[in-house]
């Protein structure tokens, strides 16, 4: 049984995982994130990438569920990894996205077998970021704040120098008709304190997931995502005031107000 495209588009913690570590595989799927990406890129030495693609073959072939980063299409690995994820009917993490012409050639030849998520982590993909949105086959955007930042020369963790690009990933999803973005990684993995301050700003901007470095953030970041128990409480209300032009706790409520409403009490199901 392969991931399902809506656990793909609904999922709020995505959690990294080695591919040439396959004893931490069945770990990160225990850990309770709603979507484990095994990753044939950066987190695999140019030496490992063929025992890390046979390993992720070997454990989606017996039946595990998860998202494959794989390597970007200049390098010589990229067709390899490629045509293992569509065999195996995974999604693919399509690293450094920024060409929708390539991004678009790449979904012909998974042919539907794999849903596309672009990890937009360059200034040309941030640019570009609608059009990537509008191919055929994309499901989600995801953000790479770590090698964006690197290029632009300014922290990765700086909130304000990075706003304008994730503020684009999540304009061009809803344009494109997607589900919100995923926001990118905090690599202070035992630092609560701070996961919980990048999730409030990211989902303040829009995005409703984010991707994991280690098991210890899935919990806060699935908590942090869901809707608390005052929005909760309000989406009900606004529900129960009807389709008409109502008030509710004094502030007018029409389509919009009601949209958002069901938004927010669909999200309970994810």
């Amino acid at each position: 049984m392969t991931l399902s495209r809506s656990r793909v588009e609904t999922s709020r913690s995505w959690l990294f995982v080695p591919g040439d570590r396959p004893d931490r595989f069945a770990k990160a799927v225990a850990s309770g994130a709603g979507v484990v990406i095994i990753d044939l890129e950066d987190a695999v030495a140019a030496p490992d990438k063929e025992r890390a693609r046979d390993h992720a073959a070997a454990w989606l072939g017996a039946g595990g569920n998860a998202v494959v980063r794989i390597n970007p299409l200049e390098t010589r690995w990229h067709e390899d990894d490629l045509r293992m994820a569509c065999r195996q009917g995974a999604p693919v993490m399509v690293p450094k996205a920024e060409d929708p012409a390539a991004l678009a050639e790449l979904a012909c030849r998974a042919a539907g077998r794999s849903p596309l998520v672009p990890l937009v982590e360059t200034a040309a993909g941030v640019e570009r970021a609608a059009e990537l949105a509008a191919v055929a086959g994309v499901v989600r955007l995801a953000f790479g704040n770590m090698d964006l930042a690197a290029q632009l020369g300014v922290a990765p963790d700086d909130h304000m120098a990075l706003t304008y690009a994730r503020s684009r990933l999540v304009s061009a999803s809803a344009a494109a008709g997607l589900c919100p973005p995923v926001d990118g990684v905090t690599t202070s993995v035992r630092d609560t304190e701070l996961l919980t301050v990048d999730v409030v700003h990211a989902r303040r901007l829009g995005f409703t997931g984010k991707l994991c470095v280690h098991p210890g953030q899935v919990a806060t970041v699935a908590a942090r995502f869901a809707p608390s128990e005052g929005e909760v409480r309000w989406a009900r209300t606004v529900a129960e005031a009807g389709d008409s032009v109502s008030a509710v706790d004094g502030q007018m409520v029409d389509k919009p107000v009601r949209e958002r409403a069901r938004r927010i009490l669909a999200s309970l199901t994810e």
